[in-house]
């Protein structure tokens, strides 16, 4: 077993320490309900065939279908799968939204296959596991070097084998195929609602305002738009090149224009002159003086060897599992406070209910209406996490799988327990 999934089960125990629930409850989220491993052949441009590694894992579907993204990476593996898979289960819990938890993966850098290369992958995919997905079992959406594309083949390709139109399917999909307005920058969005809603109670309500953003993809870059505009200084912002630090703050129109012209927010340093602009390592970073720091990456990225470094005042997880359980200790140690993952980047998993809902009943709103249904649940999760973290006086990440925990726990003891079968 793997760090990161033992991590994610020890949060799971540790939650049960907090709050009653029968031993049934815990028995059944300590194993995946469903895990579908594939072979995935793909004829290539050049005529010969390869092969892919490929998985699906619907973790627990008590509270509803299960809901989760499909990555492509060259370091997916199926762990790493059922890991994802889990925090799903407890974020769609978390925000009360009728989902279990589910994730997929193909081992594969997209980066290396032509667009018909890629096309024909997404479909394989469908093919392969066409038997697990379906609008009631179990809805992908897309996930890292995934997008609406992917999302608009991969509903194509179910809706061919089902034989009529099936956009519920699928989430996340182009605007025209089904799509809802307001995915792209869901988690980014939902995440700054919770920040907005939590920020006198996490001390930063009359902090200096600035900010560090790891990862500048789709989220990383829109967080980091949505606090300039709210009057934060975003001083640091890397990606898998490195990192671009200005003291002052960084121009983060130059810097998205940069980063689509040259592929890095490092060449930022090269554009622009001033004596403040630095480039910079991750760790370097992440050691930086600062009120919020934002990891919108990959997993695994705060860990005990540089944890200890932080002085960021707030961690906000916009990626899945940044911080390792290990990390959490040395940060919950030095006062750092964390707003966990399952509650912070639930915004993208909201609107993908939304667009689920929408396609279900052939009605599609405004991206005002949007936004109005997804704040007040992002606020609604947020307060509740809080209020339950200040009542056991526990971590925000505790009380947030403590809540996820028992509400999971309600579903599982309305079908009867121990208690109601052997009084």
């Amino acid at each position: 077993m793997s760090d990161t999934l033992q991590g994610a089960l020890s949060q799971l125990k540790m939650a049960a320490r907090h709050t009653e629930v029968p031993e049934e409850v815990l028995e059944a989220l300590n194993f995946p309900k469903e895990v579908l491993t594939a072979r995935i052949s793909v004829r290539m441009d050049n005529g010969k065939r390869r092969s892919f590694e490929a998985w699906r894992c619907r973790y627990d579907d008590t509270r509803g279908p299960t809901k989760g993204g499909i990555r492509f990476h060259p370091e997916a593996n199926l762990e790493e799968v059922v890991t994802l898979a889990f925090w799903m289960t407890f974020k769609c819990a978390v925000v009360n939204l009728p989902y279990g938890g589910g994730k997929g993966a193909i081992r594969v850098d997209p980066r290396d296959l032509s667009r018909r290369e890629l096309e024909r992958l997404s479909r394989a995919y469908v093919h392969a596991f066409s038997s697990m997905i379906g609008p009631d079992r179990d809805i992908p959406a897309p996930d890292v070097y995934t997008n609406a594309r992917i999302m608009g083949w991969m509903a194509d390709e179910y809706s061919s084998l089902v034989g009529y139109p099936c956009p519920a399917v699928i989430t996340g999909k182009p605007i025209p195929l089904g799509g809802s307005l307001g995915r792209d920058d869901a988690t980014a969005k939902g995440g700054f609602y919770v920040l907005k809603n939590l920020l006198s109670e996490i001390g930063l309500e009359n902090c200096e305002k600035r900010a560090i953003v790891q990862g500048f993809g789709n989220a990383g870059a829109t967080i980091a738009s949505l606090l300039h505009q709210d009057g934060w200084k975003v001083i640091a912002v890397s990606d898998t090149g490195g990192c671009v630090y200005d003291k002052t703050g960084l121009d983060l129109q130059k810097l998205a224009n940069i980063k689509k012209e040259r592929g890095s927010v490092t060449d930022y340093a090269k554009q622009i002159s001033g004596s403040d602009i630095k480039t910079l390592t991750q760790d370097e970073m992440f050691a930086l003086e600062c009120d919020l720091l934002v990891p919108a990456a990959l997993e695994d990225q705060i860990t005990r060897d540089n944890a200890g470094s932080i002085k960021a005042s707030v961690i906000m997880e916009l990626a899945n599992g940044p911080v390792t359980a290990e990390a959490d200790s040395v940060l919950e140690k030095n006062g750092v406070t964390v707003i966990p993952d399952i509650l912070a980047n639930a915004g993208g998993v909201t609107v993908s209910y939304f667009e689920w809902v929408q396609n279900r009943q052939g009605f599609y709103w405004t991206e005002d209406e949007v936004q109005q249904k997804l704040r007040p649940i992002m606020e609604r999760g947020s307060s509740a996490v809080w209020s339950l973290a200040q009542k056991k006086d526990i971590s925000l990440r505790t009380a947030a799988y403590v809540l996820g925990l028992e509400r999971i726990a309600d579903a599982i003891k309305a079908h009867g327990t121990q208690d109601y079968f052997c009084p």
